[in-house]
Order: structure tokens, then C-alpha cells, then sequence
């Protein structure tokens, strides 16, 4: 007989695997096929090129359309370098609150998830509940498509997707896409006091960086003249905004630098195209590398993009939008400047909407926590799924 389980020692399991984004997830994989063997349940995973990283899927109920998906990301952010007061694998529960690694982003709700299957399974659901674990979403969200496109092959249909990314419990309608540029420039190197024979690589570097400062300057200024156009004014900010992070680059003070690295992120109000956003910056690389090359001709600038996620999009009457707010009671406006897996699946042709326990303030932080309050109000949302299912 399968041992069971509540949300809160499946919490404590799920968090206890170290998934960085930068390793493998598959024995917290391993673990949940073992708990979904022995509740009589068939997980299938989709595996990554390496075969060291795999998303799993199941569903529980008739094979029907018309059913919903719980989807929740496996992997997590590092904690080096951040002062936890408490073992980060370890779930410590004080004050009324859950601190570990994932809690809040987002393995609190993949574990009321996996603890609602076996009771989905014997509730004698008329339509499916399917649960779609990625990993990967914390570099891009770009793995989940092979997810989606595998369940979108085997599995029927589902109405709805309810990504369950720390939201309070609020239905979350729209966010904004995300784009990424790992970037490096190749100058030539020449003592400073030749620069002009040269070609520094961090200089040439800040004439990027310039122009995300003078599109950002642009978009506030455009908004402020103009206002921001639906959906983009639900949005804080209402405009896509550019944005460097990381930096490093030259070798001595005295010497202009060979080579510059840095990387550039995009956040893309719906009613703009990621794409438009690509073309210009790509458009800039390549005036900024041909005035490098009219002054030696081996500088280059090389970019690789490592992600594109789309938007998430308020859907007129949208199906999944819907039956969160009857489910929840809530009928506020709500949007976010994260990014998630939602944005794939509707992009997909899914109706989608982000509805999860927790605080996104409390993502990535040292001591991240969930509070039992969010776990609780998780965890009543979907037993009233399970309930709305049987209908």
C-alpha cells in the first residue's frame, strides 16, 4: 500500500533536492515517479538533450478534453553568497512561515499539487487534472516547450493552465515577455595613451549599455507625453524596459581592452513584439562593430541569445482566466514583470492564467519563506479544483 503523504512532508522532500538551475534535477524527478508509482499513477518524462535534466508530466482522470494543468517549475536560483539563517535544503517552519530554498518559488505549490493526485484519483473526476513539472524556468523558460509540445501530442486537450507561480492567491492575467543577450566584444589592445589606435572592448561595450539607457529614457518619456496603450498601462513599469546585470571585461588600466562581456535583458510589454525588440539591438550591434572594424578589422562583437519568452496576454473571456476567479473569489487586476512558463503555454494556444501561494517579494531572497497562511489558502484552491472537476 502506498505510503501517504500530506503537501507539508512532500514540501519537506521537494526542497531537500538541491535543483540549481546549473545541475541536474533528476533526483528530485526520480523521487516524485517513485511517489506517483506507488499511488497507482504513470509519470512520463521528457529529458534533455544531456540526459541529465527531465520534465515529468501525469494526469489523473478520464481521458477526456476540457481538463486543467497545474504547472510549477522544478529547478531554483543558487544561494551562494546569500546569509541564510538556516539550512536552505532544509524546510524550518517559525513564525509562521516556511523557510527554504523553493518554498515560495515555486515547490510549495508543486508539492499541494502531487499531494492532490492521489485524491483527484479517487474522487471520480469527470474532466482531468494534469500536472506538468519543468525545469529550467529560473535560465529562459525555453525547456518547457518540449513539455508542452510532448503533452500537447499524448495528452487531450486541457481548457485551462494554471501556472502556480507566487502570486497571494490572485488571478495574475498578464506579464511581461523576456529576452536575453549574452554579449562579447573583441577589441584590439594598444597602450591607453595610443587609444586611437586601438579599439577597447569596454568602451565599445558602454556604447551598448548607452543605448539601452536611451531606450529606456525614451520609453518613460513616450508614456509620460502619450500614456501607455492597454495592456501595457496594467504594467509598473508601463514600457518594455532594457537592462544590463552582469559586466566584466580589460586587463590593466593602461591598456585598451581586448574584451568585454556582459549581459542584456529585455522585459516586453504585451501589445510590443519581442522580435522588434532583437532587430534593434542587433541593429546596433552591427552599426557599433562596423565603426570597430573601420579602425582595425579583426574587432568584432559576438552575441548569442540565450532565451526569448513571450508575453503573457490578458485574454478576453479567457476560459482559464474564468475558472480561477470563480474558484478564488477574486476579481482584481492583476499583472506582473516576471516572466513565466505561462507565457509559452499560451503562446501555445492554451488559456492560461498565474494563480499560486506566496509572495513574489520572498523569490530568490535569503530566507525565502512561504507563509502556512499561503500554503493553507494553496491548498483549499485545490481541493476546490478537485471539487469543480467532479462536476
Amino acid at each position: 500500500m502506498a505510503k501517504h503523504l500530506d503537501a507539508r512532508a512532500i514540501l519537506d522532500r521537494l526542497v531537500g533536492f538541491p535543483t540549481v538551475s546549473r545541475d541536474s534535477n533528476l533526483a528530485l524527478i526520480d523521487w516524485v515517479e517513485d511517489y506517483l508509482d506507488g499511488h497507482g499513477l504513470r509519470g512520463h518524462r521528457v529529458w534533455d538533450r544531456s540526459g541529465q535534466k527531465a520534465h515529468l508530466y501525469v494526469q489523473v482522470g478520464p481521458d477526456v478534453e476540457g481538463g486543467v494543468v497545474l504547472s510549477a517549475h522544478t529547478d531554483v536560483v543558487p544561494v551562494d553568497g546569500q546569509d541564510w539563517s538556516s539550512d536552505p535544503w532544509t524546510v524550518t517552519e517559525r513564525g509562521g512561515r516556511l523557510y527554504g530554498r523553493g518554498t515560495c518559488d515555486m515547490k510549495g505549490f508543486a508539492a499541494l499539487a502531487l499531494a492532490a493526485l492521489p485524491r483527484a484519483q479517487a474522487a471520480g473526476l469527470k474532466r482531468p487534472l494534469q500536472l506538468a513539472l519543468s525545469y529550467d524556468e529560473e535560465v529562459g523558460c525555453r525547456a518547457v516547450v518540449d513539455l508542452i509540445e510532448e503533452m500537447s501530442v499524448h495528452l487531450p486537450r486541457a481548457d485551462a493552465v494554471i501556472v502556480g507561480e507566487p502570486s497571494m492567491m490572485k488571478v495574475v492575467t498578464g506579464h511581461k515577455g523576456g529576452m536575453g543577450y549574452a554579449v562579447e566584444v573583441l577589441g584590439h589592445e594598444v597602450h591607453s595613451s595610443l587609444m586611437h589606435r586601438g579599439v577597447s572592448a569596454v568602451m565599445e561595450a558602454a556604447r551598448l549599455i548607452d543605448w539601452a539607457n536611451r531606450q529606456n529614457a525614451a520609453s518613460a518619456a513616450r508614456v509620460a507625453e502619450q500614456g501607455a496603450p492597454y495592456p501595457a498601462c496594467d504594467f509598473d513599469p508601463p514600457w518594455t524596459t532594457v537592462h544590463v546585470g552582469v559586466i566584466e571585461g580589460g586587463t590593466a588600466g593602461n591598456i585598451t581592452a581586448r574584451s568585454c562581456r556582459f549581459r542584456m535583458e529585455f522585459r516586453v510589454v504585451p501589445g510590443e513584439r519581442v522580435e522588434d525588440w532583437a532587430a534593434a539591438f542587433e541593429a546596433e550591434v552591427a552599426r557599433v562593430e562596423a565603426a570597430m572594424q573601420a579602425v582595425h578589422p579583426d574587432t568584432r562583437i559576438r552575441v548569442e541569445k540565450p532565451y526569448g519568452l513571450p508575453p503573457l496576454r490578458p485574454e478576453p473571456d479567457g476560459r482559464a482566466e474564468a475558472l480561477v476567479r470563480r474558484l478564488t473569489g477574486d476579481n482584481g487586476t492583476h499583472v506582473v514583470s516576471y516572466g513565466t512558463e505561462g507565457g509559452q503555454f499560451q503562446h501555445r494556444g492554451f488559456s492560461t492564467v498565474i494563480c499560486g501561494p506566496g509572495d513574489i517579494a520572498q523569490a530568490h531572497q535569503p530566507d525565502e519563506y512561504l507563509s502556512l497562511a499561503q500554503f493553507r489558502a494553496g491548498a483549499q484552491f485545490v481541493d476546490t479544483l478537485i471539487d469543480h472537476l467532479r462536476e
